[in-house]
């Protein structure tokens, strides 16, 4: 991951506007520690803080046309850059970056060309031939992008919210699939899938094409010149993602690191993900890195998690922090790019509230739902957590290809149906089902769904609300819609994670770029209308699906702790 950071249109442009933009780009050097790069123009800025991957020797930013007449600042990975290289060929090139292709295709084709890109990215493009700029947001929000307003005009564009809430009146989340244009002053959205209706689809089911696009989608963010790994847990999706990487390995570009693939995987001592981890890498036989941390190195934490995630969300915090201290061991060991099982679960209906929904019509709208929220919630914590610490995480199950073939699925095949032997996410678990050539051993391919930060052990979570506890009194949770009406945290947990987060973002501006509403077990408030028993047990834990989880709350543990959330 890279950071970016764009003013335009400031009505200051002396030696102390350039050094306060420096000042400001430097909030993001987390992000991008190999390299700083800054293009000024009359009244524009165009600053860089590169994570060298893709050409680290002559790729630094911002990046440049021919002429050096467009300047471009990105965040991102152009995965078919080398095809759009073949349509180019009368354009000449500065840099083997795969971003630089985004200048010439500009040049090329004006506005439009942004769906022709297959990657995650934000950028911003100054066109100094006529002082127009646009920012471009990836089709899902992988990447992160924020636009604020200056009180002299200016607009600002930034990886983070930290580099613009000092210095915009106003500020808001960039939305995915969206370009802002000066030329026509304001957003528009050029992603448009057939899925972004909510129609429910009628094509039926075809397990070789999932598996095909799916392998398509892991084998393109193999593109690297840095040592990578995979982030390993042992569920169905990382291990999916390893297991495909592993057999592709030796055809790809991909820089190694040794002559195996490393794998990744952090939990308390005993947890489930620790255990499922390894069985896994010892069935492909990968170099695998198992991390631990404890309860306390967690809570030690959460400061720093909230600061660099920007959130108050309950359940982002709670899998933000180990992934944001596995960044830290992944960095440590000299590797700068993972792949990570992010998606999958919004895809195919496979958090375990999912067995409720009463008929495919919601199911399907529900899986739109939650993909059009991702930018919110895994891909901001996928994003920030590992970014914290200069690493990338790449989400093949997010690639653009991928998604069209499985959101156009009937979704009566995603249906829980356990009559017909059908478990959450069983599209995906038997187009993987291959008796002679197996991806993963078949008690791992149909092992039930296991959320992050319970998978890490169910104690880091009864560990963050006991210490929230300690800090929040009952007069300051019954008191929280004076102090926050704005998305009023209801339990003491949220209270305590609130009250952090306004320490780093106190703007109005900054509380509304965090999302609220009712959840169980990661819905939607509009899913948590397919039980009653939910809307009495708002807790995103995967174990707050009573009925479902084979770990679920119990009953009778209501008698015994009184704490909000905990049934």
């Amino acid at each position: 991951m890279c950071g970016i950071l764009a003013v335009l249109g400031c009505a200051d442009n002396s030696q102390a506007k350039r050094s306060r933009i420096i000042e400001l780009s430097r909030r993001l050097r987390h992000r991008g520690p190999d390299w700083s790069g800054l293009h000024c123009f009359e009244d524009c800025y165009v600053a860089h803080e590169r994570l060298a991957i893709v050409d680290p020797i002559s790729g630094d930013q911002p990046l440049y046309n021919g002429d050096k007449t467009i300047v471009v600042t990105v965040n991102g990975e152009i995965y078919n850059h080398k095809a759009l290289r073949e349509t180019l060929k009368s354009h000449q090139f500065h840099t083997g970056s795969d971003c630089e292709v985004i200048a010439h295709l500009y040049e090329e084709h004006g506005e439009e060309f942004v769906d022709m890109l297959d990657g995650m990215f934000a950028f911003v493009l100054l066109d100094t031939r006529d002082k127009s700029y646009i920012a471009v947001r990836d089709a899902i929000g992988v990447n992160p992008l924020y636009i604020g307003w200056g009180v002299d005009g200016s607009v600002w564009f930034a990886s983070e919210m930290k580099a613009l809430i000092d210095d915009c009146e106003q500020f808001m989340c960039f939305p995915p699939g969206h370009i802002y244009s000066s030329k026509q002053g304001g957003l528009r959205r050029w992603y448009n899938p057939p899925w972004f209706s909510e129609l429910v689809p009628s094509t039926p089911y075809d397990p070789l094409l999932v598996r095909e696009t799916f392998e398509k989608a892991v084998i393109k963010r193999l593109m690297t010149d840095v040592p990578f790994g995979v982030l390993l847990s042992g569920g169905l999706d990382s291990s999916l993602v390893a297991s495909v990487a592993l057999r592709h390995l030796e055809k790809s570009e991909a820089a190694q690191w040794g002559s195996k693939l490393h794998t990744f995987c952090i939990g308390l001592k005993g947890s489930p993900d620790l255990k499922a981890g390894k069985e896994v890498a010892d069935y492909l036989g990968t170099r695998h890195h198992e991390l631990h941390f404890t309860v306390q190195d967690g809570i030690d934490a959460i400061e720093e998690v909230i600061y660099h995630v920007e959130t108050y969300d309950v359940t982002t915090i709670r899998a933000s922090t180990p992934m944001f201290l596995m960044s830290r061991k992944i960095k440590s060991l000299g590797v700068k790019m993972v792949l990570s099982g992010e998606g999958s679960d919004e895809i195919f209906g496979g958090y375990l509230y999912f067995h409720k929904a009463p008929n495919k019509k919601e199911f399907h709208e529900e899986t739109c739902r939650k993909i059009k929220a991702l930018h919110q919630y895994d891909c901001l914590r996928a994003n920030k957590s590992t970014s914290a610490w200069g690493v990338e995480a790449r989400v093949p199950f997010l690639d653009k290809e991928f998604i069209n073939v499985a959101m156009s699925i009937d979704p009566e095949w995603k249906m829980i149906r356990p009559d017909l032997g059908r478990i959450e996410k069983w599209v995906l678990r038997n187009a993987f089902d291959d008796e002679k050539n197996p991806y993963l051993p078949k008690h791992i391919l149909y092992r039930q769904k296991e959320q992050f930060s319970d998978g890490v052990g169910y104690s880091w979570i009864d560990g963050l609300k006991d210490h929230a506890n300690k800090h929040v009194s009952d007069t300051m949770l019954m008191n929280a819609s004076f102090v926050f009406p704005d998305n009023t945290p209801m339990t003491k947990e949220a209270y305590y994670y609130r009250t952090i987060f306004e320490k780093f973002f106190p703007k109005s501006a900054a509380r509304a770029t965090v999302p609220g509403g009712p959840s169980v077990a990661c819905s939607t408030a509009k899913a948590v209308e397919w039980d009653a028993a939910w809307s009495q047990n708002l807790d995103p834990s995967g174990r707050a699906a009573l009925g479902v989880h084979v770990a679920a709350y119990e009953e009778e543990d209501k008698a015994e702790d009184p704490r909000p959330g905990k049934v």
